[in-house]
């Protein structure tokens, strides 16, 4: 998810609560997360054709400021955990974890 430097668990989490429902912003879309979703999807096609099983039970689902991954429970998906977390931190995005609640900031350089 892209969100600003102040971002902390709870307000992950009220983010992706919102990115969920049905009253979901529109605007812009967030470069760091197009870009995100644009080398995880090459890495890890979720649509056919693709050479290698997918780690994903179903597509990505990508609005303006985040993606949302739905993997599957195989080795296959241990890979694309690597990536997403590379990825998001080269991007400088949040990851939230809902079955955990944890939130994975990125780190961020003090001015």
């Amino acid at each position: 998810m892209a969100m600003d430097a102040s971002a902390d668990a709870e307000a992950v989490k009220a983010m992706y609560e919102r990115c969920t429902s049905r009253n979901h912003d529109e605007g812009e879309l967030d470069e760091r997360v197009v870009a995100f979703y644009e080398e995880l999807r090459a890495r890890f096609p979720d649509r056919p054709p693709r050479d290698e099983p997918s780690p994903w039970m179903s597509m990505l689902e990508a609005g303006i400021d985040h993606v949302i991954m739905h993997r599957s429970l195989t080795p296959y998906s241990t890979p694309a955990i690597t990536a997403i977390q590379e990825l998001a931190a080269a991007h400088g995005l949040v990851i939230w974890d809902p079955q955990s609640d944890d939130a994975y900031l990125p780190d961020r350089a003090e001015d």
